[in-house]
């Protein structure tokens, strides 16, 4: 490192207004003096499911940002730039941002609605991906889900917007509140496809899916709200036809954890990149 002082970590909930719900992150507004294995090791102090590090400011709201899990360094993380975005937009006022991330450029923007800020970001160019049949079966098997739970309106898929995330639709909201699965086995499965999260998903209504997201491979059990993976999925529905070209989708995420958010998927006709959009706070 270069600095001698220890770097000020702030933690923020993102896709809530309030710090009990949402997905908590750690954040580092400066984190330019600290290398990869001091990052970590902060991720693994705050014990959250990622942490955002501003890493160098490269002009007027632009910043790099390097993204770390307790147990690893992720390409992206939604949540923890909304979260990011909402600190500096405490700190300088809203407006637009621009992150530099191991996937690619990131524009973000944070308003003011009401007494809350909301950021959006836009994706990463996003792709989608068959799953091979060993493959999918494996991860029914480590989550000990039959096949017949599944939703055949909803095909298995691997999504990418930053990160890879498999998407699962569940037939009925019972079976995607009953989530006990093989951690190492899951896990190993994940490791071995590249995959950031599972989107476990359930279809509400048109527009509305309940979502879970089990994340071993960063050391945790459960994300109580994914970004990355909510821009995937917006991604996955509309390759898939399931949605208009033009749409709004509301995703429902962390109830089941007892730390609920709401994260709002923009797809616009003509446009490959998908927003995602949520509040943000403080915690403590």
């Amino acid at each position: 490192m270069t600095h001698d002082h220890e770097p000020e970590i702030l933690r923020y909930t993102a896709f809530s207004a309030d710090p009990g719900g949402g997905n908590p992150a750690g954040v580092v507004l400066d984190a330019s003096g600290l290398d990869e294995e001091r990052m970590l090791a902060v991720a693994a102090e705050v014990g959250y499911s990622e942490s955002a590090f501003l890493t160098e400011r490269t002009g007027e709201g632009t910043y790099t940002v390097r993204y770390f899990s307790p147990k690893a360094e992720v390409p992206f993380c939604g949540h923890a730039t909304v979260a990011t975005a909402i600190a500096l937009a405490e700190r300088d006022g809203p407006g637009a941002l621009e992150f530099a991330t191991a996937a690619g450029r990131v524009p973000v923007t944070v308003v003011r609605e009401g007494d809350e800020l909301r950021a959006t970001l836009t994706s990463v160019v996003p792709h989608i991906t068959e799953i091979g049949a060993a493959d999918l079966a494996e991860a029914l098997a480590a989550l000990d889900w039959p096949a017949a739970d599944l939703d055949p309106a909803l095909p298995p898929r691997i999504a990418y917007a930053g990160a890879r995330h498999l998407v699962l639709a569940a037939a009925t909201r019972e079976r995607l509140a009953d989530l006990a699965y093989g951690f190492a086995r899951l896990e190993a499965l994940m490791h071995r496809l590249d995959l950031t999260t599972l989107q476990l998903v359930w279809r509400e209504g048109p527009e509305v899916f309940h979502v879970r997201d089990p994340f071993p491979v960063g050391g945790v059990v459960e994300d109580p709200a994914t970004g990355a993976a909510a821009a995937a999925f917006g991604a996955y529905v509309r390759e898939l036809g399931l949605v208009p070209e033009a749409a709004v989708l509301t995703l429902h995420q962390g109830t089941d954890m007892g730390r609920p958010g709401t994260l709002t998927v923009e797809l616009h006709a003509g446009e490959e990149r998908v927003r995602v959009s949520g509040t943000g706070t403080r915690i403590g």
